[in-house]
């Protein structure tokens, strides 16, 4: 034997025995198993994503607004709630649909005191009222008749006009009223209605002076004219 084939032989022994197609077909994973594999991935995937989108924070339905308060036998002409400016209580009588004593926001005028109380009946008329006036806490607003006489002696109601002579009630005095007094104006007597408002009333007739626009001179004129 040549020394060729002599080394040929030797080096077949030594190679390792070729491994047949059929086991290397096996020892590759099977495509199918591995698509299965993806597939579950996938699926789980989407079932965490949806497990964080239900569990997300959401915000909370706000508070149910709360109930309008009432009073038996009052009407309001607006709802009333605690952070309301404060309101006053007027008595509407006469010539109105619905009469009686109505709460409303401060600083309302009498026509829409009028409106509370139902309007004014058909063919009726308001008379010498003004509409514009701002209306005074506890006043009666007599639409389409007299105003009620008070007992003698008694203080004239909120919003009627004092006699000659009477003091003029620092407290339930309407503007108009007040406009009336010697050097006071409408722009003067808005101040003083606007002072009493902010004080919660006049307890002394000397408040007067804390007024803006009241000096000592005119403070002197309206002493004796007014009164609280």
């Amino acid at each position: 034997m040549r020394p060729d084939d002599r080394l040929q032989s030797l080096l077949g022994r030594l190679r390792p025995p070729e491994t047949p197609p059929s086991a290397r077909l096996r020892s590759t994973p099977d495509r199918s198993n591995v698509r299965v594999l993806v597939l579950i991935g996938v699926v789980a995937a989407l079932v965490a994503a949806g497990y964080l989108w239900l569990a997300r924070p959401r915000p909370q339905p706000s508070a149910a607004p709360a109930a309008k308060a009432t009073l038996t036998g009052t009407r309001h002409a607006h709802p009333v709630s605690a952070s309301a400016s404060p309101s006053v209580m007027v008595h509407v009588l006469g010539k109105v649909e619905h009469p009686g004593v109505i709460t409303l926001p401060s600083g309302s005028r009498v026509a829409e005191a009028i409106k509370a109380a139902g309007g004014v009946r058909e063919g009726a008329k308001t008379g010498p009222l003004n509409l514009a006036r701002k209306v005074v806490d506890g006043e009666q607003i007599p639409v389409g008749v007299p105003r009620p006489t008070p007992p003698p002696g008694a203080p004239p109601p909120p919003g009627a006009s004092a006699g000659p002579g009477t003091p003029l009630d620092l407290n339930t005095a309407t503007p108009d009223q007040l406009d009336d007094l010697p050097g006071v104006g409408p722009v003067l007597a808005g101040r003083i209605v606007e002072y009493r408002t902010q004080h919660g009333g006049f307890r002394s007739i000397e408040q007067l002076q804390d007024v803006s626009g009241i000096g000592a001179r005119r403070y002197a004129d309206l002493k004796p004219l007014v009164r609280v």
